[in-house]
Order: structure tokens, then sequence, then C-alpha cells
């Protein structure tokens, strides 16, 4: 709705309402300085750190949600300030792998649980009143800190929400401290509610949910003195042991976890905001993984789409991402996934199920042939040749080679890719063949040239491939290319005649014919908006997936500082905005929920867009780096990719930029590039 020239959207609490122009004007009047300067923002980076802290002031009432994820459990927290104050709080839990009938794609058991634990509390023998919250934090965790009052004294409390790392558990940690004079007598229950659900209605019969408090304590609270005691949200199968739990000990496991992922690829910019940004993104990127008894899954989440795979959200978004972090648990997640397609190869071509779902136990192929062929091969090839492990590579080739085969018996006469439909799954047309289809063909052509020779594969095999790569190319461009608004860019589709977002895929694969015009479209008032890009010119929905990966591909084209400063806004919004602090899935749809691979595809933008990194082997890559004008300098730290661990620093110089690549300590390669030049980087 469209209210005195500002544009809201509906939470999923109907009382509740996104704000976010506030960050338009400003940016539009400056577009390449800093996007945030003169805005306001609700949150705020900590300075030295990857947090952002929302700062309560008095009248400061807000709601929002955000997504946490571990190997057994997601949890959807809708929390905020009300009015007078208090924080409001609700949980929404999510067991993956206790599934219910029918056991569909959204067959994960999930309940909503509003247990207020501090009313439970009492203190000089009445409740805690009038609470104010002074900060809340979020960096990996949620820290919620309040001030009460009490029956002659006062308190303050802390929460620390997060998801246990390995336990089908949600925890918090709540610290009760006086800040009064005078000691305090303060009682915490041992309380324990349990919900068994109905047999008929679980794949395993009968499960057993457990809130509980663990607190069983009364004392005498000293002035400054401080007690703890946890609250947990738990589920299991019938039958199943019951889980012991501390607080303590499952938040070192998160803190320790999340650690870990922000030592590894670690982004430093003259920017703090892309740089926090990168920081969280890589969170939800790899938190969003689930040990189901098919294995290790990535899922997209959002309370949808947990124990399944995606073609595009696995294999095409999040899996070429994975070997730079290097994170165990996501590149095995990666490979599960690719192995999981693999079955589905047949010796017909018959197309591969767009998702595998319910811990792999079932498909779902409800939109027919999306182009998923190509969105795995384009994937799949990316991953191995960046993971460089022969081994995983040998695993993943055949499933490579029939994908690129599957779809070159898809060629139209016109020597384009058909497909039923994209990964919009009909919600906008996409013709008989759409130009994303065709533009990730493209690429996995490329890319399979590449692995093959480092696998030893037939020579006039590598050689097919990368012709019909060129030919494709040309295909493109004249069964794609033409005017479209005003612009010399892309039809999505014969007899498409509305800008769509995804003209910027070719941009993002090194198909630049059409680059200016198409970076033109992008970037006009028919297609971006306050939110990104609008699907489709005229419309009012908006998919982050379109946005990131045009990003990406405008970094790629060369439009340095026009992409920096969409990249610098999209960010400001985004983590420090009115709902945060990662990449969004969609509206209207879905109520901008916080899907996983999103957050990925945002990794992806620094990592292939802003440094320019193309695998073209195990152990070697070319690096185009696009330093903005604004910085002085842009490094990339820890990257973990090509079986290896090493890093990129970029400099200002004359004429130019420095680089610099170090693995262990030693110097790989350092030299002078012009903008838009190339570097091919090989590693010991």
């Amino acid at each position: 709705m469209i209210r005195n020239n500002t544009t809201y959207f509906k939470n999923e609490n109907p009382d509740s309402m996104i704000r976010i122009s506030r960050f338009f004007l400003p940016f539009l009047c400056c577009l390449t300085a800093p996007a945030l300067a003169g805005t306001q923002t609700r949150w705020e980076v900590v300075p030295d750190s990857t947090a952002i802290v929302w700062n309560v002031r008095e009248g400061d009432s807000h709601r929002d949600h955000i997504e946490m994820s571990g190997l057994r459990i997601s949890a959807v927290l809708r929390y905020g300030v009300g009015a007078d104050g208090s924080f409001r709080f609700e949980r929404s839990i999510v067991w993956p792998m206790l599934r219910t009938i029918p056991n569909n794609t959204h067959g994960s058991l999930m309940r909503r649980f509003v247990w207020d634990v501090p009313r439970m509390l009492s203190v000089n023998e009445n409740c805690l009143q009038q609470e104010k919250v002074r900060r809340i934090v979020l960096d990996g965790t949620m820290t919620v800190e309040s001030d009460w009052t009490a029956v002659k004294g006062s308190l303050s409390l802390t929460r620390v929400l997060f998801p246990s790392v390995d336990e089908a558990a949600f925890c918090e940690k709540y610290i009760l401290k006086n800040t009064g004079e005078k000691p305090l007598y303060v009682e915490i229950p041992r309380a324990r509610s349990v919900i068994r659900t109905a047999p008929a209605k679980g794949v395993e019969g009968s499960y057993e949910l457990v809130a509980e408090i663990c607190g069983d304590t009364a004392l005498m609270l000293a002035p400054r003195a401080e007690v703890a005691f946890g609250a947990f949200f738990s589920g299991r199968r019938s039958g199943d042991e019951a889980l012991a739990l501390n607080a303590d000990a499952e938040c070192a496991k998160r803190r320790a976890l999340v650690a870990e992922w922000q030592r590894n690829l670690v982004l430093d910019t003259p920017d703090p905001v892309i740089d926090a940004m990168f920081a969280f993104a890589k969170i939800r990127a790899a938190e969003s993984i689930y040990d189901t008894k098919g294995g290790l899954m990535h899922g997209p989440g959002g309370e949808r789409f947990y124990a399944a795979i995606w073609a595009n959200d696995q294999a095409e978004y999040i899996n070429p991402f994975f070997p730079f972090l290097g994170y165990d648990r996501g590149n095995r997640s990666a490979l599960c996934s690719f192995g999981y397609f693999a079955r589905y190869m047949n010796p017909d071509y018959r197309p591969i199920p767009s998702s595998i779902i319910a811990e792999g136990t079932d498909i779902w192929n409800g939109a027919g042939d999306r182009g998923d062929a190509a969105m795995i091969a384009y994937g799949a090839a990316r991953y191995a040749l960046a993971r460089g492990d022969a081994a995983e590579a040998a695993e993943v080739w055949p499933l490579v080679e029939w994908c690129l085969e599957y779809c070159r018996r898809r060629l139209t006469g016109d020597g384009v890719v058909a497909s039923d439909s994209d990964e919009l799954e009909g919600r906008f047309p996409a013709g008989d063949a759409n130009l994303c289809t065709s533009s990730l063909y493209y690429d996995a052509l490329l890319s399979a040239a590449m692995l093959g020779r480092e696998l030893h594969k037939p020579a006039r095999q590598l050689a097919a491939y990368e012709r019909q790569a060129a030919a494709l190319r040309k295909n493109i461009d004249r069964h794609f290319g033409g005017m479209v608004e005003g612009f010399d860019t892309y039809r999505y589709y014969t007899g498409n005649d509305r800008l769509r977002a995804w003209i910027c895929i070719p941009l993002t694969v090194g198909i630049d014919e059409r680059k200016e015009a198409t970076v033109e479209a992008l970037f006009s008032p028919k297609l971006w908006t306050e939110n990104g890009l609008l699907t489709r010119s005229g419309d009012k929905t908006f998919w982050d997936r379109s946005t990131l990966y045009a990003l990406r591909g405008v970094y790629a084209s060369g439009e340095t500082e026009k992409a920096t400063g969409y990249l610098s806004y999209y960010s400001g919004v985004r983590l420090l905005g009115d709902h945060v602090p990662y990449a969004i899935e969609a509206w209207p749809e879905g109520s901008q929920r916080h899907l996983s691979a999103e957050s990925g595809l945002y990794c992806r933008i620094l990592t292939e867009g802003v440094f320019g990194i193309r695998p073209t082997g195990f152990r070697s890559f070319t690096l185009t780096p696009r330093l903005p004008a604004a910085w002085d300098r842009m490094n990339l730290r820890n990257v973990r990719a090509f079986g290896s661990a090493f890093d990129i620093e970029v400099r200002r110089a004359a004429k130019g930029m420095e680089v610099a690549v170090t693995q262990d300590g030693r110097e790989v390669v350092r030299k002078r590039l012009r903008a838009g030049q190339s570097l091919g980087v090989t590693l010991e």
C-alpha cells in the first residue's frame, strides 16, 4: 500500500509494518556516495565486530522476524518492542526430521510457543513489572537486554536466544542481575509442558514436544549479583531418550560454530556495512543444513522448505559458494545433493526432478522441467572446480555430462534450450525457452571443459563443449536479443514485451554483448525500486535472488561504481533497516522470509563480482578485481577454495591497483592491474 509517498510492506503480524523508504530518497540523490549517509537506520554495526545492535529509544515500537537454524531444528523468532517498552516474543519452531502426514515438501512438524519466561519468575514474592528493553544485539544469537522493576528493587534481565547446534532444541539463556542496593528474594521455577501429537498425523507416530524451564531455585540475590538459568523447547520421537540440555554448553557450541564461519572467508573493505552484511550472510548460508536420514541437506527454510533440496536453491545458488567458506558440512551437503540428483539420471533423458523432498524419500516436479538440468550442471561443475578435490569431481562428473547432454537434446531450432517453466514455477510467464536456462547451460559447458581437463577426459569431448558454448552464445543473442521498452537488451522469452529482472543473467556468465543497455534497463525506474529489482516492469513483486544476481552481473560487466552504489544501498536496507539482517526471499509472497540460499548469493556478489574469482581448475582461477573508486583497499582473507587456504589483497596504486595472493604465508603472485584486467592464479 502507498501512503504519503512511503511504501509499506506487511509483516506476518498484521499489526506490524515494515517501513523501508527512509533509505530511498537520499540514495537517489547521490547514488555513488555512501548510500546510508544522512539516512535513519534502526540498527547499527557494533564497531570492531560482526554484530549489529538496536539501541531502543523511548517510544521506539517495532516488530520483526528472523530465522535461526541448527542441524535438527529451525526457529523463526517473531520479536519486537511494544509501545510500553516491553519485549514481545513468539517462537515458531520447526523440526525438519519429525515428519508429518502428508509427508510432502512441507511435512515438517512445526509449532508456535508463546511462553513468557520472565513472567514466571518471582522477585520479593511478586511478578516482575515494567520492562524496558535497552538494546537487542544480533551476532548469530539474539541477545536482549532490559530493565525491570520489582517490589522494593530493580533488576536487569539478559536473554540469549539461539538454536542448538546439534540437538532438536531451541535454547534460551536468562541472566538476572540485581541492579538495586538491597538484596532480592528470587524464585525461579522448574516448569515442564509436554505436547504429545496425534499418532495418525506423524510418519513415525506420536511426537513429544517439551517446553521447560530449568530453574528450581530460590535464593537471596545480593546487589550486583547475578543468577542464570535456561529454558528449552525440544522435540523427539516417542521412545527416544529425553534430552539433558545445559544452556551454557549449548551457547558455547553455537558461538564456537559462528566463530568458525567468521574466521574463514573474511571480507575487509572500507565499508563496514558491506563487511558486516557479508559476515551475516555467511551465518545464514551455512546454518541451514539439516542432518536427515538421507544425509546432510541444505534447506531454504522459511517455515516451508526443510529436509529437501532444489535444483536452483542448492545446486545453482549455494553449492558453488561452499568451497570458498571451507565449512565441512556445507561441502558435504553439496555433494549429497548432487548425489541425489544423479540417482534420477536415465538413458531416455527424462527430466531430473526439480526437488527431492522428505529426507530424500520422494520428489516434487509440479512445474515440469524448469531448466533444472542447466541449473545442476552449472552448479555441479563450478562446485567441483572450486572444491579442488579430484575424487569428488570424479563422482560429480557423470551428472554434469548427463545434464549437458539433456540440455543439448532440448535445443530448439534456434539453438536455445527449451523448458516448461523456470525457477519461478509459473508465477510469471517464461515461454517455451527462457534466457535463464540457456545462460546457465552456456556457463556449464565452459566449466565442464575446464573440469574435464582436470579429470583427463577426452580432448574431443571437451572441445565439443567449447564449440557448443560458442554457438550457444551467438544463439542467445540472436534469439533473445532485442528492444524491450526502449532498451536494446534481452527478451526473456519469445513474445516477451516487458522488461524482466532476469535479463541480468547473461552478465553473470560473461555474456556482455548487450551490457550497456542491460545495465541501464536494470537500474531504470521500470525495474529498480527501493526494494531492489521488480520481477517484471509494471508489477509489484520482487524476489531478492534477481537483485543479488544483478549486482554480481553488473560488477562482472565492469560497471563498478554503479554496482557499488546499489550494493551499499541494498546492504544498508537489509542489514540495518526494519527487517534484518539477511537477504530475503520475496514480497508479497512469503512475507520476506529469510531463505538461506539467498545469503549465499549475497556472498557471491563479493567473491565472484567484486573480486571476480572464476574457477578454472582444481588449483587455478582467474581474478578480475573491481576496486571501487572510493575504496583504497579490499581484502578477502582465509579463502578456503581450491583445496587450500589463501588471501587476496587489493590495494589502490598509481593508474590502477596492486593485487597480491598469498598462500600459507608465501606470496603466490603480486601484480599491478588496470581496471578490468584479469590475473591468472595457480596455487601450489
